[in-house]
């Protein structure tokens, strides 16, 4: 039988990944790990965040490098259909030559804004007879939750994920209808300026999370508030709102939520600024 099989490997921190997603990708024949660039750029990129969790566990012998146009935008692009179709043609040369298990190493989840949907749609194009299977991971929205010491939801709250590629109109249509709204990709959306007054105009400023880099080197966790003008913000950085509770068991009622006033973070976003965490790079 011949599987692939896309392996969550947590936000980017070595020790966020599942005893599961371990012992698949030391069994697999082959694990591909993605990296920014285009097909015969791989050698020269830089170590991303999935390969460098993926290194911290497996046999660097069985690590084959696949290079994904991440930084091109405008929807498919001509870049990124290539990158596509190399990653798929390694993959199906992998099983031509004898591999019965390739696994490919994805950031977080990968039935979540993952490349994997992608490869594995050009896999199975290629060769129907190949099983497609996932092992979950821990996202980038969970750890930065954790870090800041705030609570996603609770009760009959809604929470809503969406990346900021929308544009700024969709995070503000999701702060007006949803209690918890997690936004990815932030950078897409324009300077922070833009996203702090989305979040003032909902009166949701005040206590709404930033972060990126969380678990590694660089750390960035801090009130959004204090993301400057003009701020230079990661592409994967992530933002955390969360309504108003009232008190303890609040939410079980079933009534609608203040969201004009978020719930801040536990123990306070900005007693992390600037913590250092391990080394990882952005893919």
């Amino acid at each position: 039988m011949r599987r692939l099989v896309g392996v969550g490997v947590g936000p980017g921190d070595p020790e966020l990944i599942t005893v599961k997603a371990v012992r698949v990708l030391r069994t697999a024949d082959l694990v591909l790990v993605p990296v920014l660039g285009r097909p015969g750029e791989e050698d020269r990129a830089e170590t991303g965040r999935a390969e460098a969790t993926v290194r911290a566990h497996v046999d660097g012998a069985v690590i084959r490098r696949v290079a994904f146009a991440l930084n091109d935008t405008g929807g498919v692009t001509p870049a990124r259909a290539a990158a596509w179709d190399a990653a798929a043609d390694a993959v199906t040369g992998a099983f031509a030559a004898g591999a019965g298990t390739v696994a490919f190493a994805t950031l977080g989840d990968p039935a979540l804004y993952s490349t994997f949907s992608y490869l594995a749609q050009g896999v199975t194009a290629r060769d129907p007879g190949v099983t497609v299977e996932t092992v979950p991971g821990i996202t980038a929205l969970q750890d930065l939750a954790a870090r800041s010491g705030t609570v996603l939801a609770e009760g009959t709250e809604s929470l809503v994920l969406l990346p900021l590629t929308a544009g700024p109109g969709a995070l503000a249509e999701a702060l007006a209808a949803h209690d918890t709204v997690v936004a990815y990709k932030l950078s897409a959306a324009g300077p922070p300026e833009v996203l702090q007054q989305a979040l003032a105009e909902a009166g949701r400023l005040d206590n709404a999370v930033f972060g990126a880099r969380v678990g590694l080197a660089g750390e960035d966790i801090r009130p959004a508030a204090s993301v400057g003008a003009g701020e230079r913000v990661p592409y994967l950085a992530t933002l955390i709102s969360t309504a108003r509770r009232s008190g303890r068991g609040s939410r079980l009622s079933g009534k609608a939520a203040d969201r004009g006033a978020a719930a801040g973070p536990a123990r306070g976003a900005a007693g992390h600024e600037g913590q250092a965490g391990r080394a990882g790079g952005s893919v």
